[in-house]
């Protein structure tokens, strides 16, 4: 990484892909719920019950985690251009 350029250019397209992974993470939940649930729960065991709100956790963490390492360090270095 020679430059700021190219620091912020890496940043963003970090941003980009780990945005899309959240939106596609988001929209399989939403679309393929019950079919995840099932998996998942047999998986871990933990159970169907209480995986809705380890899935918002985690994309909840996910969401700011994107947000700290990705977007802010993106947009400080474009205000310093």
């Amino acid at each position: 990484m020679d430059s700021i350029e190219t620091i912020r250019e890496f940043l963003g397209w970090c941003s980009v892909i780990n945005i899309g992974m959240l939106i596609i993470s988001t929209v399989m939940l939403t679309i393929m719920r019950s079919w995840i649930l099932k998996i998942h729960a047999k998986m871990t065991g933990v159970s169907e019950a209480e995986l809705p709100r380890i899935y918002i956790e985690y994309l909840g963490n996910y969401k700011i985690l994107i947000i700290i390492f990705n977007v802010v360090p993106y947009l400080s270095l474009r205000l310093m251009a």
